[in-house]
């Protein structure tokens, strides 16, 4: 006999843990709950993988207000995921962005601020003067101005959010399989059935497509197309023999970031278009930070020109190639697939807001807290891009 349940998510990761606890979580459905992932320890995850930060500084209201929850969800963890009285510690670092402009960016920073403060944002806009004082160790000259998140915004631990919210929605009765989904079947507008590659075929009301850089693939079995593919981005490790100190996540006018990490630094910027290609393998290209990375960081902060790189990972993003923002909701044609897909690198901050919006439209069918609507797949349909200024 077949296995059934309510809800199949495809993917373990942050977005299809978060999506499977918020749904666990609302006393108004009462369904069951299946997280298929073929990965579960989560070595190649795109979340244990990342940099692990959240910010609000964003320039599209959907956006800012999905990270505002983020930052709300992780201070408040206590409230949402504790088990049995114990409490995850994601070590929270609220030490900001900061965000560098010369002459040409001043104008959009200016308009960034102002739509972000209006949303309740707590960021401030700093002369030049202002961040040569607040950050002695920064080089101004060539700046014109910098905007600094002063709450909300900082890192933490990935790998320990996303195993609190694995073992929060486990406590409320989901179950988690490692398997593989190789096929939808569908009956007319609807999928009825999901194939597994090892469990076999499994039953279902809904299925939530949470598959990280695999979401295109997953996509097709339901004969929908995602303009979302696998891009490699790089995270450097650096040693530096001087102090820096109040050091936030630095976005340098180029693109390139350095944030601490404990007693060192990490470090990156996305490869220039030319040379992204998809891709699904985990090898490191170093000439990107010995070209890029590191001449870049060596101008802006005198003392990283004597610096050490002592480690270098990759990891990939589920890259939106129609505007590197997320795609969510239910396509047109399959009512009952609910996507979460195309973060380019925001999904771990946005995973609680998606979660609770897809555990909305799931079990009302609209959303309640949050409208998302605009980031829907019609989008995609009609070529219609929303333009992030703010993309890193």
């Amino acid at each position: 006999m077949t296995k059934t349940y309510d809800v199949v998510v495809v993917g373990g990761g942050v977005i299809g843990s978060s999506v499977a606890y918020f749904l666990a979580a609302e006393p108004s459905f009462d369904g069951s709950i299946v997280v298929v992932e073929k990965d579960p320890t989560y070595t190649s995850c795109s979340t244990t993988l990342s940099a692990g930060s959240v910010r609000q500084q964003f320039s599209t209201v959907e956006n800012i207000e999905m990270s505002k929850f983020g930052s709300y969800f992780i201070r408040h963890i206590d409230e949402f995921l504790a088990v049995d009285g114990e409490v995850a510690d994601v070590q929270f670092v609220e030490q900001g962005y900061l965000f560098l402009v010369t002459g040409r960016g001043l104008s959009v920073l200016k308009e960034n601020v102002a739509l972000q403060r209006s949303l309740g944002v707590d960021v401030a806009l700093l002369s030049v003067y202002e961040l040569g004082s607040r950050f002695p160790w920064l080089r101004c000259d060539d700046l014109c101005a910098g905007s600094l998140g002063l709450t909300g915004e900082g890192w933490f631990d990935p790998y320990t959010l996303l195993m609190a919210l694995k073992k929060k929605a486990q406590s409320l009765g989901v179950t988690f399989l490692h398997d593989e989904v190789t096929a939808l079947r569908l009956n007319g507008s609807r999928i009825m059935d999901v194939t597994l590659r090892s469990a076999g075929t499994v039953g279902c009301s809904a299925v939530v497509n949470a598959a990280g850089p695999g979401a295109r693939a997953v996509a097709q079995m339901a004969s929908v197309d995602l303009p979302v593919r696998s891009r490699k981005r790089f995270v450097y490790v650096i040693d530096c023999r001087e102090t820096i100190a109040n050091c936030p996540m630095v976005i340098d006018p180029s693109g390139v970031y350095v944030r601490p990490e404990g007693n060192q630094f990490i470090c990156g910027v996305s490869p220039p278009e030319h040379n992204d290609p998809d891709c699904f393998d985990f090898e490191v290209d170093h000439s990107l930070f010995e070209d890029i990375v590191w001449p870049t960081l060596a101008n802006r902060v005198p003392a990283f020109e004597a610096i050490k790189l002592t480690n270098a990972w990759a990891g990939h993003y589920e890259y939106n190639t129609l505007d590197q923002n997320a795609i969510i909701g239910a396509p047109a044609g399959v009512g009952n697939l609910f996507l979460a897909n195309g973060f380019s690198g925001h999904g771990l901050q946005q995973s609680p807001a998606v979660g609770r919006a897809i555990s909305e439209s799931i079990t009302f069918g609209e959303y309640r807290t949050l409208d998302l609507s605009r980031f829907g797949y019609e989008r995609v349909v009609t070529n219609s891009p929303i333009k992030e200024l703010n993309v890193v």
